[in-house]
């Protein structure tokens, strides 16, 4: 079929995401029924760890550093350099996107173009807007949940529970976010380096087989 055709990589990681946040659940479930089972309490229905502070903290914990990884690439690299990465923009290449205003009269177009300056200004930023919003809620949920999960164990220890905002202070939760941030950071400065020297056929994350590792961009 076309669709399938013309939205394959998008169908192809969303069926990656559905199977790995399907195993995420499962195992997550059967850790914590374990581990109620070790403390002489039953342990809940699948459907209402779900719910839970433990799996909805480690979920957004996940998706806050991807989104931060994403949202700092895609606002970086309008401004930074690397020379031979094909995750670089080639700083001798003139500006894409200058004149936009003459450029909304072209056939295809973007309508927000036409809508005047300021919709203009906002459309050419809305990617990365985008991507800090999506890091903004998904920190807000990871911090939330993992100061209700904390509050939880607290009180099965007969400790006091801190609230959300005192929870900001923690170690813990800077401890589960920094450690996600690292790697994303970390993987995405590989992949800028490596993109100079080594090449994937066919692939526009990478310069032609052929390119020299001087070539900047795709």
């Amino acid at each position: 079929m076309r669709f399938s055709r013309d939205n394959s990589l998008t169908l192809v990681l969303l069926l990656f995401f559905a199977l790995s946040i399907l195993g995420h659940a499962l195992t997550g479930w059967r850790v914590e029924t374990a581990e109620a089972l070790r403390h002489g309490q039953g342990g809940g229905t699948l459907m209402e760890y779900l719910g839970s502070a433990p799996f909805l903290s480690t979920v957004f914990e996940n998706w806050e550093s991807e989104f931060l990884q994403m949202a700092a690439y895609v606002v970086l690299t309008a401004f930074l350099i690397q020379k031979g990465s094909s995750e670089s923009r080639d700083p001798e290449a003139p500006p894409r996107d200058a004149d936009l205003a003459a450029q909304a009269r072209k056939p295809g177009a973007p309508a927000p173009l036409r809508w005047g300056a300021f919709s203009r200004a906002v459309y050419a930023r809305s990617l990365g807007l985008a991507l800090i919003l999506l890091f903004v809620f998904s920190f807000l949920v990871h911090w939330t949940q993992s100061a209700r999960a904390a509050g939880e164990e607290a009180l099965q220890h007969g400790e006091a529970s801190k609230g959300a905002l005192a929870y900001l202070a923690d170690p813990q939760l800077w401890f589960e976010s920094f450690q996600n941030w690292q790697s994303e950071f970390l993987s995405t400065a590989v992949l800028v380096v490596l993109s100079i020297f080594l090449r994937q056929r066919e692939s526009p994350e990478s310069k032609p087989v052929a390119a020299s590792h001087d070539q900047t961009g795709d």
